[in-house]
């Protein structure tokens, strides 16, 4: 037996339908947030920021600071320990700058910036973090500045799963084109308007 038009085009539109929601479930609130930030974005010029910088200072014990490196390295575990314990700083992963006169750790993350400088031989320690708000936070996401690999995998996932999205909203456009008339030059207008933009 042959199957009908008619319940291969419902099988497809329930499929399309299925990949639709769970597409659109997983890249809703992502999609919320890159909107919002898409507009902070293109009106950052606009948008005041009050950044508030923090300096510390400390005195690094001599014991730590033996046997350093010589060129870019991670901080000896020992000393990344008196960090976290003195200034809650996370430093596991990140190159220092080692020379002769200072060990030199930038420290840049989303929404601010922060840089650690030790000098040497007598052990004084810098510590300076910027603090630029949370709208410049989300602004670093959405542009995945700072944020690390498990941050960029997630984008990679969100942007999947938009084209996903788009993909089966075409789909179910194309199998309901009949009942919506104004679907397909409401598509095309879509394209255009950002083609000729760009263009002019």
């Amino acid at each position: 037996m042959t199957t009908s038009a008619p319940s291969v085009r419902a099988r497809w539109l329930k499929t399309l339908h299925q990949w639709h929601w769970v597409s659109a479930a997983v890249s809703l609130v992502t999609m919320l947030l890159f909107s919002i930030t898409g507009f902070t974005l293109n009106h950052a010029a606009d948008i005041e920021g009050s950044p508030q910088v923090t300096q510390r200072q400390a005195q690094v014990p001599a014991a730590l600071l033996h046997d350093l490196p010589t060129g870019p390295a991670p901080l000896p575990p020992a000393l990344q320990a008196w960090l976290d314990s003195t200034w809650q700083i996370a430093t596991a992963g990140r190159e220092a700058e080692f020379s002769e006169d200072e060990v030199y750790l930038s420290l840049p993350r989303p929404g601010g910036d922060a840089w650690l400088r030790i000098s040497l031989p007598d052990g004084q320690a810098e510590y300076e973090r910027t603090d630029r708000g949370w709208i410049s936070y989300f602004n670093d996401l959405h542009k995945g500045r700072n944020t690390g690999a498990a941050w960029r995998w997630f984008i990679d996932i969100f942007a999947i799963a938009c084209v996903l999205f788009s993909a089966t909203g075409v789909g179910i456009l194309y199998l309901h084109d009949k009942n919506r008339p104004m679907a397909w030059p409401v598509l095309g207008l879509g394209l255009l308007l950002p083609a000729l933009l760009a263009l002019l």
